[in-house]
């Protein structure tokens, strides 16, 4: 498997695959088929609630643990020091491992500090091998490094052909922060399958338009974790070393770029933080 090496030298599988609304009940058996097809990094969050299925499935699988890439994530509920130190236990606990390969902070609410400095601790405890943020705006994590010694080794962002983030990505690479996607499918939306532009390419090589799209955001250097819930597709995701887009084809998928949100609102926005702020326990 591909790889990308980390601001702090270690080495992360450019594909994985992700369990993003796979229920608690589905996590164990979808988890099992991707390390069974080859994938050997598996991203979940505390807010999937699925992290002991992600355990579950590793466990059982005979595949060791040096091999695999265990990724989760912190939710906002659970910042500042104390709790967030106390989640990133329970979630080694869940997930049936001593050490996490890398662990996130999932959203930029909340006392993220506080829960950062409970990252920054696990790491050089050696309970987390890396750190970082998702779903970080450039004022976010350009603000968080100042503040910090630790620079985060990875952001994962909304990434797709139709929003490619283009101008987070220089920020992120000023700082040296990995490049991570989520929904690298784009959840299918804006005719996504139907694309011509990516049908078209696909036709060249191939490989269907999912395909060509996941290929471009490798060959761009992104981190990918598509998702399926069926075994064959999960294996037609992962076919994706045999081939190489040229000049032309990635030019004419950058030009698809609408450089726009297109699964979830800004995370700027009002309305989507007094959504997120809906979610709190009650007082």
């Amino acid at each position: 498997m591909q790889t990308v090496k980390l601001n702090n030298g270690v080495e992360m599988p450019q594909m994985g695959y992700g369990v993003f609304q796979v229920s608690p009940d589905e996590c164990e058996r979808c988890v099992s088929d991707a390390l069974e097809v080859g994938y050997r990094m598996i991203d979940t969050a505390q807010a999937y609630q699925n992290e002991e299925g992600v355990g579950r499935a590793w466990k059982k699988s005979g595949v060791r643990r040096e091999d695999l890439f265990l990724v989760s994530k912190i939710w906002f509920t659970n910042y500042g020091y104390e709790r967030a130190k106390a989640s990133i236990d329970e979630s080694l606990r869940k997930m049936q491992t001593d050490y996490l390969d890398l662990m996130l902070l999932h959203q930029p609410y909340g006392d993220r500090y506080g829960a950062y400095r409970a990252l920054e601790e696990a790491y050089r405890e050696g309970k987390l091998r890396a750190i970082g943020v998702s779903n970080f705006y450039p004022d976010h994590y350009i603000d968080l490094c100042a503040h910090f010694d630790v620079v985060p080794q990875v952001n994962q962002i909304e990434t797709h052909v139709f929003c490619q983030q283009v101008e987070s990505r220089k920020y992120m690479d000023e700082l040296g922060i990995a490049h991570m996607s989520w929904g690298p499918l784009a959840e299918g939306k804006n005719g996504f399958f139907q694309n011509e532009t990516l049908i078209s390419i696909g036709e060249k090589y191939g490989k269907t338009g999912p395909q060509v799209a996941l290929r471009y955001l490798l060959q761009r250097g992104v981190i990918i974790i598509p998702k399926s819930a069926k075994k064959e597709r999960m294996a037609q995701n992962l076919d994706l070393f045999d081939f190489t887009l040229s000049a032309e084809d990635m030019d004419a998928i950058f030009a698809l770029d609408t450089a726009q949100p297109l699964i979830m609102p800004s995370h700027h926005s009002p309305e989507i933080t007094k959504w997120f702020m809906s979610l709190l326990p009650k007082k």
